[in-house]
């Protein structure tokens, strides 16, 4: 596929309808899991304009930072630590509407207002998350959620 996107506006659910399919063209058939994760965060970045955008693999006993949109970030997160690490720890996703009211919350960034954090599972274990803020509060909702889930678990790399 061309590296061009089609970046649509309008409503949520359209933006991501038109954008997954072209994510999982830009990764299809590419074996560099670093190349797939960077696409994958550039062209969300890019659909959205959201703050912050990017994976954290896990390595051992934390998250480690890999490819991402947005200011410099925390490089390593312990499990069951900020949103990140809960959401490893839980393997599900975290909907923070404010990040100041989450018990434990690792403020990376002091402009970063509400969360969304959804696990990679694969073979039922949790290998990285996606993690996405907003300089806003109260940003994402269920629809963030379902999309972005359905997103992780329809890429075809292994994290």
């Amino acid at each position: 596929m061309a590296e061009d996107l089609s970046i649509i506006q309008g409503d949520k659910i359209a933006a991501y309808k038109s954008i997954i399919p072209q994510i999982k063209a830009l990764v299809e058939g590419e074996p560099d899991l670093v190349a797939n994760l960077a696409n994958t965060v550039a062209a969300l970045k890019e659909q959205f304009g959201w703050f912050w955008v990017g994976f954290y693999l896990v390595k051992g006993d934390e998250l480690v930072l890999a490819p991402f949109q947005g200011p410099v970030a925390c490089t390593r997160i312990k499990k069951g630590r900020g949103v990140c690490g809960s959401s490893w720890a839980e393997a599900r996703t975290l909907i923070v509407p404010d990040v100041e009211a989450f018990p434990g919350h690792i403020a990376c960034s002091s402009l970063s207002k509400s969360e969304i954090v959804v696990p990679v599972i694969r073979h039922g274990q949790v290998t990285g998350v996606l993690d996405v803020d907003s300089e806003h509060l109260n940003y994402f909702d269920e629809t963030d959620q379902q999309f972005l889930e359905e997103l992780i678990a329809g890429l075809d790399f292994a994290v």
